[in-house]
């Protein structure tokens, strides 16, 4: 593999913090093109205007022979038209239906059969009867079934898929709307020819189903209280721009009443080259790829008449607004304040203050009330979108604490900044940190061509935003005081989340529709083509445990995994115990009660501040089965981050009154998960329906063991991580030796390390009878899990479960959501144990309306234990899967977590060689083997969250024998009643 490297990064160190960057505009000519430029770019990016005004960022990145793809449109929800909202997200979703070159039979007769359809769609707007709606959607609903006769569902995503595409996805925002691939690089021709074809003419095939398919996004957008409490926050907000007076999803009665005509509007307005840009990071040859853009773009026509979007004013909010929101999760509030767009003179001076309030270490909002243990889970960050910016403070209560008092707390440490009572040198450290994480997320081709759409879709010129951070340093601590006194007053919106049943719950009720076709062996000549055209293959590279990784040694009890970043100054270091939870679940309690333990030299909060001043980051995680120490930031502060670090594992000392705290939080914080839908449902029942009521998951202490715990214990547990047998793991630009070197210096070792504890072996149950779990939820919609028992860990299997979840997963998708338009959301997988000794398990999962329950699940147990054969489906999976192992490059520190996978499966080889080799070779009827032996043989749990008065028992029985479960009997504790609590600390 290429060595990568990023100049730019290395001359972007923190260490030019005293020397002003230059960021200069340049114009260059190369190939035959010119392009912008900006000097000292860390990302050495390109920018090329076509002559249709197609935007085109390119930045190379020669990682592994990928490219990251985004393709933003400067467009979102605001652009829909007030009466009728939802357009371009659903606009987004019809893009994803082929062209008039794919996607199609034949397209001059599908064009007819389409515009019937629409004008369909026009009159039944214009409908107000029920019976007649009714009647008539029948007719639309025939119509569309013989339309889609004629379409080839999904030739998008099997192209895609079959170029060795993933994360194929889109979004779209109050401003954009963006689309995402990542593509190996040898595929940019076709993927460039994919595209052109897709964003040239909008189709709206199969229309109906993924209508359905909305109204299950937003059906179950209306049972998530964080999404309620947003839609809230907005509307408080803006009483006059789009941002608040409609939604990028759409109000139910217009989802109910669809104009495709209004849609293809949209489209025609604003996809068009001069409101579009693609932008490309990866293993790119600039030259190269602006000509390829160039040949299947240029012929896309302008819109010469677009006109530049207006800001909508909006009045100075002069005084609190409050707004409650009622649902079944717990409380907390969100408390906004208003400001000018991403691209105004105020964002730098909000960035700036936010960081000083929370930067999740040593802001004034983690020092005070985090780290004091005021408020749960308090935080701030900035929703920056074009024309307006929210600063939102967040935070849940503590038990017997009012939502009140939470949003006094935050507006006290609003106070501190406007009194300019917060230490000098947290500004410079605010600023060292903000470009330490631009470094570290300059690694991956997300993150780089993400930099891009922002700075399109806001309208930023590349020099300004490149030098953004380095222009930080301009500003005093005068200037945000200054800020913060001209900014914040009692200028904020309060939403108050509460628990409780909505009075006005709703719900998109969906037609009924038939079944389509999904011709799913069906090509069209484009596809075709495309599959012929011949490419470059690449090879693939396989990891050399032996050769990539070097294996040192701290002494002979302390192997030392090591693997050198040559492209930046930062590091990671990691102990690793193998141990965890399941060996102690005094553990996790250990590990959380170190957050607010200091030593005779610094106290907690100092820790946290001194770490954050050089540069660096501590955290410590238990898992089940082990447990994370992890040190990170700026490589010239690693020995002084070391030394804070061991201090504080070595010379923890005991608080008291910090472990009451802690105890009192963690009862209120598990009251709160029982009352966490996906907690519930991801968490909990799921561990139920695999494990039985004693899991993993609810191996943890019991409320009144957790009374019992002493300050002590917990420090002597912390005080033995690093007595314990471990490894040390590190990626950073130090040599081997100067590491050791540290190291040896610095790691504090008892003469003889301990054995870790034994740990509690949970084994899955096994199976008889079907049983069915389920609880309640004050929910619209049904979500529900198949779980398959399987065999233990056989290596074997990995190729033909590999081949096996790629083929399952397109075949599911387009039968449950595209034919049948029962989900948004609907998946199997068949897990691979993590560890030699471990078992295997399959998942089924659909979320669906409550009253498409029994219809739903049948489908998905049919298509589990029927699974589909289709030879074109397969050639797709297959090709996907060897060509995502032949762009793929395992680098930086995953290389050091993937040999560690590999050992704990007992393997002492990168396993992708298997699977390359025999996925090469297999059959279809291998799959069906695979599936027979390993899923249709076997019986299942099912398990779902739903409504009391939704729920359908007498279909459910068909599954199992049913059972309804307590949330203790989920959690595996019991609720915490109030036991003499004193006040919270105010």
């Amino acid at each position: 593999m290429k060595r990568f490297f990023l100049i730019g990064v290395l001359i972007w160190t923190v260490l030019s913090c005293t020397e002003k960057a230059k960021f200069e505009t340049k114009t260059g000519e190369s190939g035959g093109y010119t392009y912008e430029y900006v000097t000292n770019d860390p990302l050495q990016t390109r920018i090329y205007t076509l002559k249709n005004g197609l935007k085109v960022y390119l930045s190379q990145y020669n990682a592994a022979p990928r490219i990251y793809t985004q393709i933003a449109v400067k467009a979102g929800g605001k652009n829909d038209p007030a009466d009728a909202t939802g357009l371009a997200h659903y606009l987004e979703h019809i893009m994803f239906k082929g062209s008039d070159e794919f996607g199609t039979l034949d397209w001059a007769k599908e064009k007819v059969m389409l515009d019937s359809i629409e004008r369909m769609f026009e009159h039944y707007r214009t409908l107000t009867d029920s019976m007649e709606r009714v009647n008539y959607y029948k007719k639309i609903d025939q119509y569309s079934n013989d339309a889609a006769k004629l379409a080839i569902a999904s030739e998008y995503d099997k192209m895609i898929t079959e170029l060795g595409g993933r994360g194929l996805n889109a979004y779209t925002t109050e401003d954009r709307t963006v689309y995402i691939n990542d593509i190996p690089a040898n595929q940019l021709d076709n993927w460039l020819q994919i595209e052109a074809s897709r964003f040239r003419t909008i189709v709206p095939r199969l229309f109906h189903t993924e209508l359905e398919a909305v109204y299950e996004e937003k059906n179950g957008s209306l049972d998530n209280d964080y999404w309620k409490s947003f839609e809230a926050m907005f509307e408080a907000a803006f009483k006059k721009h789009p941002y608040g007076t409609q939604t990028v999803i759409g109000t139910i009665d217009h989802l109910k009443n669809p104009s495709i005509t209004e849609i293809k509007n949209y489209f025609t307005k604003y996809y068009r080259p001069n409101n579009v840009a693609v932008c490309l990071s990866g293993d790119l040859d600039y030259d190269k790829t602006i000509a390829l853009v160039d040949k299947y773009f240029s012929d896309w026509e302008a819109n010469e008449s677009l006109e530049p979007w207006n800001v909508v004013e909006e009045a100075p909010i002069i005084s609190p607004t409050e707004v409650e929101v009622i649902g079944p999760d717990a409380e907390w509030i969100y408390m906004a304040y208003r400001f000018p767009g991403r691209n105004s003179k105020e964002y730098q001076l909000l960035r700036l203050t936010d960081m000083i309030l929370a930067n999740s270490k040593a802001g004034l909002i983690d020092i005070n009330l985090k780290q004091k243990q005021r408020v749960i889970e308090p935080g701030s960050f900035v929703y920056d979108i074009n024309d307006y910016n929210l600063h939102v403070f967040n935070g849940k209560p503590k038990e017997g604490q009012t939502l009140d008092q939470v949003r006094d707390l935050f507006l006290e440490q609003i106070e501190l900044v406007k009194k300019g009572d917060f230490e000098d040198w947290l500004l410079d450290a605010v600023v060292n940190d903000l470009k330490k994480n631009k470094i570290r997320g300059y690694e991956n081709n997300y993150a780089r061509s993400d930099e891009m759409v922002t700075a399109f879709t806001n309208g930023i010129d590349w020099a300004t935003y490149v030098g953004e951070i380095e222009a930080l340093r301009k500003f005093k601590k005068e200037d945000v005081v200054k800020f913060a006194n001209e900014h914040y007053g009692n200028n904020y919106i309060l939403i108050k989340k509460v628990t409780g049943k909505d009075p006005n719950e709703k719900k998109v009720v969906k037609p009924s529709i038939t079944k389509v076709v999904l011709n799913k062996e069906d090509r069209s000549p484009f596809h075709e083509a495309i599959s012929k055209k011949p490419v470059d293959k690449l090879q693939p590279v396989f990891l050399d445990y032996e050769k990539d990784i070097r294996k040192l040694s701290l002494r002979q009890d302390v192997p030392v995994l090591y693997n050198q970043n040559k492209e930046n100054d930062l590091f990671r270091l990691y102990y690793l115990l193998d141990a965890g939870t399941n060996n102690d679940p005094k553990f996790r309690v250990a590990v959380e009660y170190l957050e607010f333990l200091g030593t005779d030299k610094l106290s907690a909060e100092d820790i946290k501040k001194e770490l954050y001043k050089i540069g660096c980051g501590f955290s410590v995680f238990a898992a089940e089965d082990q447990t994370y120490i992890t040190l990170e930031g700026l490589s010239e502060n690693m020995d002084k981050s070391i030394a804070i670090m061991e201090d504080l594992l070595t010379n923890a000392k005991a608080d008291e009154q910090a472990l009451k705290n802690m105890i009192d939080d963690i009862f209120k914080k598990r009251d709160d998960t029982k009352k966490d839908k996906y907690a519930i449902m991801f968490d909990g029942l799921m561990n139920y329906g695999l494990y039985g009521a004693n899991s993993p998951f609810t191996n943890v202490l019991s409320n009144s063991d957790l009374r019992k715990l002493q300050a002590d214990e917990l420090v002597n547990i912390i005080k033995g991580f690093t007595k314990m047998k471990h490894k040390v793991l590190y990626y950073g630009p130090l040599n081997d030796q100067t590491l050791l070197a540290s190291l040896q210096r610095l790691h504090v070792l008892p003469e003889t390390l301990n054995d870790v504890p034994p740990a509690r072996d949970f084994a899955m149950v096994d199976v008889t009878d079907p049983a069915v779990y389920w609880t309640h939820y004050d929910m619209v919609q049904t979500e529900a899990v198949f779980m398959i028992k399987g065999d233990k860990f056989d290596k074997a299997k990995m190729p033909y479960s590999r081949l096996y979840n790629e083929y399952m997963g397109s075949q599911v998708f387009r039968e449950l959501r595209e034919a049948q338009g029962l989900a948004y959301g609907t998946f199997t997988s068949y897990q691979t144990a993590s560890k030699a000794s471990g078992t295997d398990s399959f998942f089924g999962y659909i979320g669906t309306q409550a009253d498409k329950q029994a219809e739903s699940l049948n489908a998905l147990r049919n298509i589990i234990y029927t699974m589909p054969e289709t030879e074109d489906g397969f050639k797709e999976a297959k090709e996907a899967v060897l060509s995502v192992i032949e762009s793929e490059r395992i680098v930086k520190q995953s290389v050091l977590f993937n040999y560690l996978t590999a050992e704990k499966r007992g393997l002492n080889y990168d396993i992708r060689k298997d699977v390359y080799e025999q996925v090469k070779n297999m059959t279809l009827a291998d799959i069906k083997k695979f599936q027979e032996e390993n899923i249709k043989n076997k019986k299942y749990n099912l398990v779902l969250i739903t409504s009391r008065d939704k729920v359908n028992l007498k279909d459910l029985s068909k599954y199992g024998k049913v059972k309804e479960l307590s949330l203790d009997e989920i959690f595996g504790y019991e609720k915490q009643r109030k036991i003499n609590l004193e006040a919270p600390n105010q």
